[in-house]
């Protein structure tokens, strides 16, 4: 089981790889494998047989990436940050930013 802290619509920049420095949101988190989908970043080509609903060819959609090549962004500082955990006084838990302590 993975502990991701990254979400289904948060918004990640790319810390490495071939997309180095692109942001997008999340599309998919896939904690088995610990990758996730993230909106116009890691697009691959895939061809694709013509059917009853459309015609086929070549086909761009995005691929996954290792979710350690993700990091979260903060709507304050505007960078990518580690999240921690923290419990509000009415129990209820909140992912808040590393760097200046801001609720994400």
């Amino acid at each position: 089981m993975s502990l991701s802290k990254l979400k289904k619509g948060d918004m990640v920049k790319i810390l490495a790889g071939k997309d180095k420095g692109k942001t997008g949101k999340v599309l998919t988190v896939i904690p088995e494998k610990n990758k996730v989908v993230v909106e116009k970043v890691n697009l691959i080509k895939k061809h694709k047989r013509p059917d009853q609903k459309s015609k086929g060819g070549i086909v761009e959609k995005e691929g996954s990436i290792n979710i350690s090549k993700a990091g979260l962004l903060c709507n304050k500082c505007n960078t990518a940050v580690r999240v921690r955990n923290k419990k509000l006084d009415d129990g209820k838990k909140v992912r808040i930013c590393g760097k200046c302590n801001e609720v994400i």
